[in-house]
């Protein structure tokens, strides 16, 4: 008897857990940037150069994808969310997108480095990296190439304006515009090289 009545008491809280701890669907999408630089072994260890994580303004520093509307209000996209850092991404791509143009195995990330085996380190600030009113990703920022022994160098100026593709899901051509964006800062980084 005692056993029935066990099951009895026990069979609601059953059924109400079959439906209450269904899996919570995440309507969340996550996106990556991409070296925009068409791939190229690396065959050289020169440059040696490390890619220090970008400054960001503090509105672009967060998980969240970031957007503007026609009035220049920022909206935060709760939904879209990058898989990584943003300054971790672009110190990724600008340092991929280096070493293809280059040829250097020795262009990494800061945090790559085991030890202080780089020559130099590149450090970026940016300013605004994403779409204006228009539908055109902005990418301005400064940077250098600080040698690591040697007398500071003076920041340079960098601008771009990537037309968005409009395409489906919505996403892809910005992240498309922006990764071509981080290829054009990478050029004109690797003429200075």
């Amino acid at each position: 008897m005692n056993s029935r009545l066990l099951l009895l008491l026990c069979l609601p809280f059953a059924l109400l857990s079959c439906s209450t701890l269904k899996p919570v669907k995440d309507p969340a999408s996550r996106h990556l940037l991409d070296p925009a630089v068409p791939y190229r072994a690396g065959h050289s260890s020169r440059p040696s150069l490390a890619i220090a994580r970008p400054a960001l303004p503090a509105y672009l520093d967060r998980q969240q994808i970031v957007t503007r509307d026609g009035t220049g209000a920022i909206k935060i996209q709760d939904n879209t969310l990058w898989s990584e850092p943003l300054d971790s991404g672009i110190a990724r791509v600008t340092a991929a997108n280096l070493s293809r143009l280059t040829g250097s195995t020795s262009i990494l990330p800061v945090g790559d480095f085991i030890s202080l085996d780089y020559t130099g380190l590149l450090e970026l600030r940016i300013a605004q990296f994403d779409p204006d009113a228009t539908g055109s990703m902005i990418l301005e920022c400064t940077w250098r190439v600080q040698p690591v022994r040697g007398s500071d160098v003076a920041f340079r100026s960098f601008r771009t304006v990537v037309l968005i593709t409009p395409t489906l899901p919505p996403m892809t051509g910005r992240i498309s515009a922006m990764n071509e964006a981080l290829g054009r800062l990478a050029r004109d980084i690797a003429r200075s090289l």
